[in-house]
């Protein structure tokens, strides 16, 4: 299961940019070995292991793009109205009875091959029907109407490349070129726990100061969300020993470690520890809120995310960190969450030198939208993100934020 090498370039004292993190994760993360080819019901989710070429030309010949009239354009009479004769009925998977010579039309439809000669279509809605004889009103262009042979993928177009990963979409493109099978990246498995003497399982008895472990679920979700599979190893307790046990195992039968909570300094913190001792650990400070304690390192060969225990924390972390690790691993183009402009409505203070996300929901209203600021703060507030839209982000530089500044907006669906 070696990804990483076994030279360290910890991260200590002062706190560390995201950018440089995550440029961190590409430069020493590297892909998994093995590609194998899955048929293409099951390719959803997966990572595309080498370069698709177009086998066929898409589509494979000039058809109509609407239900109408395949008609020549230099027939057609630019000032006025124009009679042609019909002679053809060319339904979708049929092969036109002839080509049209000068004066004839062809009854078309949606997908129907266009027949020789034929370079424009009128809308059915453009044309009156008396008979054999039909009637064109003016002003179509050439080619209108019309969807040539190869416009989307021409025969031997680089159709998707290596490292995509695979959406409904790309699977409609790989259907179209015919193939029945993909070569992708195989599937990850990544150990997940949760750690803690505090937390405990859903659908279990509280006892005294214990809460349920939501972070496991989160992150679970936002897991299968990316097409891997998740060895849950459940809440290991707060004993130093047990927790290196529990990682070491799991470091010789996955491909990546990902903790919740028993980063940060306290006593009962022991992740950090267990890296440190077991492995090498890189960095386990980001210089971004909420978030700040979170660990990258790895345990043997094998590379971990220590993602903080406050949920918030939890999932903006996983975006930041532990997803750019499950990209290098798979061999996945990295994803880059996409920002929106937006106009914040609330005042805010921040220490510059530090990135910080704050939790908005948008008003609609004309021009830019609105962003409302969460009326609670605080990383654990699990409802936080059920009430709100997504994040506004406040880059390093900022130190204050006015009612009416402009802002980057970070929807959820970009995150997870």
């Amino acid at each position: 299961m070696a990804q990483l090498s076994d030279d360290c370039f910890a991260f200590g004292g002062s706190l560390l940019g995201i950018d440089a993190a995550r440029q961190m994760i590409f430069e020493r993360v590297r892909p998994v070995g093995g590609i194998e080819r899955v048929p293409l019901r099951r390719a959803l989710g997966r990572t595309l292991a080498e370069d698709i070429t177009a086998p066929i030309a898409v589509p494979g010949f000039d058809n109509s793009a609407v239900d109408g009239y395949a008609v020549r354009f230099d027939d057609l009479d630019p000032h006025g109205p124009t009679t042609l004769r019909c002679v053809d009925r060319i339904a979708a998977g049929h092969d036109p009875a002839a080509a049209l010579t000068a004066g004839l039309a062809a009854r078309i439809f949606t997908g129907g091959a266009l027949p020789a000669g034929a370079d424009v279509v009128i809308m059915q809605e453009d044309c009156q029907r008396d008979g054999d004889l039909v009637t064109i009103r003016p002003g179509i262009k050439r080619h209108a109407n019309t969807r040539q042979a190869g416009e989307d993928m021409p025969l031997g177009s680089l159709a998707l490349k290596a490292g995509r990963r695979l959406g409904p979409a790309e699977l409609g493109v790989l259907a179209a070129l015919g193939l029945a099978e993909v070569p992708v990246r195989r599937r990850l498995s990544i150990a997940l726990l949760s750690t803690g003497d505090e937390v405990r399982e859903p659908g279990q008895p509280l006892g005294s100061r214990q809460i349920y472990d939501a972070n496991r679920f989160i992150l679970a979700g936002m897991l299968e969300r990316l097409g891997v599979d998740v060895a849950d190893l459940g809440i290991v307790p707060d004993d130093a020993a047990t927790l290196a046990d529990t990682l070491r195992q799991a470091a010789e039968t996955t491909d990546l470690i990902i903790t919740s909570g028993g980063v940060s300094t306290g006593e009962e913190d022991h992740v950090r520890t267990a890296i440190a001792n077991h492995g090498s650990l890189y960095f386990w400070r980001l210089a971004i809120k909420p978030g700040r304690p979170v660990a990258m390192g790895q345990i043997g060969a094998t590379p971990l995310a220590g993602l903080p225990g406050n949920p918030v924390a939890a999932l903006l972390t996983f975006a930041l960190v532990a997803r750019p690790m499950i990209e290098a691993l798979s061999g996945t183009e990295p994803h880059v969450a996409r920002r929106f402009p937006a106009i914040a409505d609330f005042p805010y203070k921040k220490k510059t030198g530090r990135r910080e996300y704050v939790r908005v929901s948008l008003e609609g209203t004309a021009g830019l939208p609105k962003l409302r600021r969460y009326h609670k703060e605080g990383a654990g507030m699990l409802t936080s993100l059920t009430e709100t839209d997504g994040l506004a982000e406040l880059t390093e530089e900022t130190t204050r934020l006015q009612p009416g500044a402009e802002v980057a907006f970070v929807p959820y669906s970009e995150l997870i």
